[in-house]
């Protein structure tokens, strides 16, 4: 916490408000590309191994590759993620979220090069004879007539496949079920269940799907570390923010109301002249008095508290 409070004093003022409509917006942009030309978007992905060869665009244009394919039912997620989202922003604070969401991306990146490297370095061994373990792989029946490069090309496709903003938005509705563990959502706008039952089984689906790319072998280490990292993201802010009460939201709302009761005994307190309408924020010095002889409850500055005017 003490580290977030230093980094927010000090780049607090770059931070992006209204992150997730950009994130939202970036999807939109990618829709567009691929409605344009579907395989533009095999140029965009997040793949170490043409990063290297000096197609760096990809490490940041992968933001851009859509979750999912667009359907009714992804509009409806992409508003869905743009309320939790602002909300957290709310909470959070626009700083806090934008480390989060931020650190989630750049995880991401490093997860998917150190990935590249495993491979390279222990699994591939940097042999350019690959024929075996293409033709156990299956990959060189089809892809053999290719050159070394192509054909390392599309294995490193498939492996990469995973690495997109798909787990960093259930990152978000991690954070979010942490945050409001108790609110009910309605379920296929039907079933009401609260949203802590909901993070629950999202964690179940990811374990189910750590196991699933287990079981494949090698080629399956990509989706294990879109998923691990994305986690870690999660698992390291709410580690950094051990002292989670002070921005918890039962905490700011408490802030939030403690604020407004101040407030408004500040508003009760304050005295003001029925004649002059001086109070005693424009002059500390001034005294004021009840007139007795007024009908009602009139207060007046030292100045006119004997020269005016008795209400009756």
């Amino acid at each position: 916490m003490n580290f977030l409070n230093k980094m927010e004093r000090k780049f607090g003022r770059f931070a992006i408000p209204n992150l997730t409509l950009f994130l939202i917006g970036s999807y939109i942009i990618g829709y567009i590309f691929s409605f344009v030309n579907a395989e533009m978007m095999s140029w965009l992905t997040l793949n170490p191994f043409y990063i290297l060869k000096g197609q760096v665009w990809r490490i940041f244009t992968w933001i851009l590759v859509p979750p999912e394919q667009l359907s009714i039912f992804t509009i409806i997620m992409l508003f869905f993620y743009y309320s939790l989202g602002t909300n957290l922003e709310r909470t959070w604070g626009t700083f806090r979220y934008n480390f989060y969401i931020f650190g989630g991306l750049i995880l991401t990146v490093v997860g998917a090069f150190l990935l590249y490297f495993v491979y390279d370095i222990f699994i591939f061994a940097g042999d350019k004879d690959t024929i075996g373990l293409l033709a156990e792989m299956g990959a060189y029946k089809e892809y053999g007539a290719g050159t070394y490069h192509q054909v390392m090309g599309i294995i490193y496709e498939s492996i990469f496949f995973n690495f997109s903003t798909y787990y960093i938005n259930l990152s978000i509705f991690l954070a979010f079920a942490a945050s409001y563990p108790e609110m009910q959502v309605m379920l296929y706008f039907v079933i009401p269940i609260k949203i802590k039952w909901m993070a629950w089984l999202d964690a179940a689906f990811l374990i189910y799907k750590i196991y699933q790319y287990a079981r494949i072998g090698v080629l399956g280490l990509g989706g294990i570390v879109a998923i691990v990292v994305s986690l870690l993201n999660f698992v390291i802010f709410f580690l950094m923010t051990r002292n989670y009460r002070r921005i918890s939201p039962k905490e700011v709302h408490r802030r939030n109301s403690y604020k407004r009761q101040v407030t408004n005994a500040r508003r009760i307190t304050k005295h003001k002249c029925a004649v002059c309408g001086r109070t005693d924020e424009d002059d500390p010095t001034l005294e004021f008095r009840f007139c007795s002889k007024c009908n009602g409850n009139y207060e007046y500055c030292q100045n006119h508290l004997f020269t005016h005017q008795h209400v009756q």
